[in-house]
C-alpha cells in the first residue's frame, strides 16, 4: 500500500519526532510508541529552551499556553505553540513548533507536526497530523470501531487492506492536508498530502494525494495548484 508508508506523507524535518519514524514503513506503527519516546527525549531537551513544568510535561518556554489548559503527562509543547482555554492534552502528546491547539480541543496519544492547526472543538486521538494540516471547527478523528474490532486500513483505489492489530487508531494526515468543518475520520482514515476533504463529511480508507474529497462516490483530483508556504 503505496501511497500510506510514512515516505509519500510526510517531511520528517518538521518534527521533533523524526527519530520515532526510523525503521517504519506505516505511520500507525509509531502509535503503541509515542508515550515512551516523549519521556526519552524530553530528558534531553535544552533546559534553557524548554522547562519541565510538572513530571514528564515539557514545555517550551517561548509557547504560550492558556492557565485553563491542562497538560496530561507526557506531552511534548514545542517552541512558539500555542495551547489555547480549556484545551484538553491527556497525555502521549507531542505538538509541535507554531502548532495551535484551540479552545476545548482534546487531544491523547498523537503527534502534531510544526504548524499544525486543530483549533476549535476538534478532538484528535491515536492520530499523526503532517505538517501544516489543518483541521476545521468540530472535526474530529474517531479512533474506536463500534464493534471494537481491530482497525484495517483499506485503499479504496487498490482494494489492497492491510491489519494493523491495533484497536484504536485514528487518523493519518499527510503533510498541508484541509479537513472541512464537522468531518468525521473514521477509524483507520489515511489521507494523502495536499488533499482537501469538503465540510460535514465522512471519511474512511485511504484518500489519494493532492484530490478533494466530496464524498464518498467523489473524489476528484486537484486540478489548482498546491499552496506554497
Amino acid at each position: 500500500m503505496e501511497s500510506a508508508k510514512i515516505k509519500h506523507l510526510y517531511d520528517l524535518d518538521k518534527t521533533i519526532a523524526a527519530a520515532l519514524f526510523e525503521g517504519k514503513t506505516y505511520p500507525w506503527e509509531l502509535l503503541p510508541e509515542i508515550g515512551d519516546f516523549i519521556i526519552s527525549i524530553g530528558r534531553q531537551l535544552d533546559k534553557a529552551v524548554y522547562e519541565e513544568r510538572s513530571e514528564h510535561v515539557w514545555v517550551a518556554k517561548n509557547a504560550n499556553v492558556f492557565d485553563s489548559a491542562y497538560l496530561g503527562a507526557p506531552c511534548i509543547i514545542d517552541e512558539h505553540a500555542e495551547v489555547r482555554q480549556c484545551a484538553f492534552i491527556r497525555g502521549n502528546a507531542i505538538v509541535g513548533k507554531g502548532a495551535v491547539v484551540g479552545n476545548s480541543t482534546e487531544l491523547k496519544n498523537v503527534i502534531l507536526f510544526d504548524n499544525v492547526q486543530v483549533p476549535h472543538y476538534n478532538y484528535v486521538g491515536d492520530s499523526i497530523l503532517g505538517y501544516r494540516s489543518h483541521m476545521g471547527a468540530g472535526s474530529i478523528t474517531s479512533n474506536v470501531k463500534s464493534d471494537k474490532t481491530l482497525v484495517t486500513v483499506k485503499d479504496r483505489l487498490t482494494g489492497e487492506s492491510i491489519e494493523t492489530g491495533l484497536k484504536k487508531f485514528g487518523a493519518m494526515l499527510g503533510d498541508h492536508v484541509e479537513v472541512g468543518c464537522n468531518s468525521v475520520l473514521n477509524p483507520g482514515t489515511v489521507i494523502g498530502r495536499n488533499t482537501n476533504v469538503y465540510p460535514l463529511s465522512s471519511v474512511r480508507g485511504v484518500i489519494p494525494e493532492k484530490h478533494i474529497y466530496k464524498s464518498e462516490s467523489d473524489i476528484v483530483v486537484k486540478t489548482c495548484p498546491d499552496t506554497v508556504f
